[in-house]
């Protein structure tokens, strides 16, 4: 079986489970799919119909986000052989049945679920582990709460199975994720202490996309604690104007934003922020846009996912009066700029000093990894090998990369 995954890394994990348990699919291409905009839904589409271009005799699957939220329009693709929900997906039954559309209630299911245990990451370093699943708010410009349901959570003890297994397989690090993972029903911060003191083989744990309106000082005193937890979080921080925030939907303001940031720098000055952000939302003015640029340069946040506002239908959002999409573009032209800049400045601070990279891969002459804060290294050296975790003295900037020696 072939997989084609769009998205998130939780699809990335969903993706793993789904080759794992969907063996014997010889024949199959399975699109795993994202509709966090509608550009994402489009190059879904687009590599449906490639797919089938490139390999006629295949029959195409799709399933994700995208098929829970719009099956019948993905089955009457001529190219789509089976559409399949998000939680049939990780069923072999589903898998291996013969429905055209098979997408069920995706809120029909307990607060908790069960997954099985990914034993096949042959060939990786880092490793996803999703914890959580769905959510339980309401942003007006989110489509994902009616894709992947309410909030429910992977047991304690499951979510330890599962990473002593990839312990076991050699992985150097474990990302967890999940749509909302700070709102984990067993209590992240319960859960990242315990993997943390009853795992002694986890050199590296990593948080996935986080929501600042959930962040609190408990989880600073972790990251001061245990340097396994690596100093680097993804914002979902989406505007840097309160009113705006709160047209969103959104439960945090910009000061807050600001003030987790500097806290957690305090204890960890190594630290590293990237967000995620919508520019030109809905009756966003130039000035409120200002503000979001003025939160990036105050909390020194240098790694951005920035994203035009993307109309979805069924969302609160857009019955919102628009604002032009040549001026939504514009914003994220001037916000990327804006993030780049701090980027560079980033890495250029880092000059000399030493970092330590888990090594993935080898490219056009190097190996290739990851820094504790997640900047991506060039390294030169001899007896390098996939997996190792060593000290890298950093040379110089390329480009948006690091170039360093062993």
């Amino acid at each position: 079986m072939k997989i084609l995954t769009f998205g998130c890394r939780l699809n990335t994990f969903e993706s793993s489970l789904i080759h794992q348990i969907g063996e014997g699919l010889d024949d199959v291409i399975l699109v795993n799919t994202c509709a966090v905009t509608g550009e994402a839904e489009r190059q879904c589409r687009q590599a449906i119909r490639k797919a089938h271009r490139e390999f006629p005799e295949m029959k195409i699957i799709v399933t994700g986000c995208a098929a829970q939220l719009h099956p019948e329009e993905y089955a009457q693709m001529p190219e789509v052989y089976r559409v399949l929900g998000n939680r049939e997906k990780l069923t072999r039954e589903a898998l291996f049945g013969n429905e055209k559309v098979l997408v069920g209630d995706i809120d029909a299911c307990a607060e908790q679920f069960e997954l099985p245990i990914v034993t096949d990451f042959e060939g990786r370093t880092r490793a996803f582990l999703q914890i959580q699943q769905g959510c339980n708010h309401a942003c007006t410009f989110c489509i994902v709460r009616q894709a992947r349901g309410h909030n429910k959570g992977l047991s304690p003890e499951r979510v330890l199975a599962q990473a002593k297994q990839f312990l076991n397989n050699g992985i150097s690090e474990i990302v967890l994720t999940g749509v909302d993972i700070t709102s984990y029903p067993y209590g992240l911060n319960t859960l990242l202490r315990t993997m943390l003191t009853s795992l002694p083989n986890l050199k590296r744990l990593r948080l996935g996309s986080v929501d600042p309106a959930c962040v609190d000082d408990e989880l600073i005193t972790l990251f001061e604690e245990f340097p396994a937890l690596m100093p680097h979080l993804h914002l979902s921080v989406q505007a840097g104007d309160n009113l705006v925030l709160k047209r969103m939907g959104r439960r945090h303001t910009r000061e807050q934003v600001i003030d987790f940031c500097h806290k957690l720098r305090k204890v960890r000055p190594d630290m590293v922020f990237g967000a995620d952000f919508i520019t030109g939302f809905p009756t966003e003015t130039e000035a409120q846009f200002l503000k979001t640029v003025r939160l990036v340069e105050e909390a020194q946040i240098s790694l951005l996912h920035v994203f035009p506002y993307s109309v979805r239908p069924g969302t609160s959002a857009s019955k919102m009066p628009m604002v032009d999409i040549s001026v939504r573009k514009e914003r994220a032209a001037e916000l990327r700029k804006c993030g780049l800049k701090l980027e560079e400045k980033l890495l250029d601070s880092l000059m000399g000093q030493t970092k330590h990279v888990l090594i993935e891969q080898e490219d056009s002459g190097y190996m290739q990894g990851y820094t504790e804060n997640y900047l991506k290294v060039n390294v030169t050296g001899d007896n390098i090998k996939i997996g190792d975790i060593i000290p890298v003295h950093i040379l110089e900037r390329s480009g948006h990369e690091l170039v360093g020696e062993a």
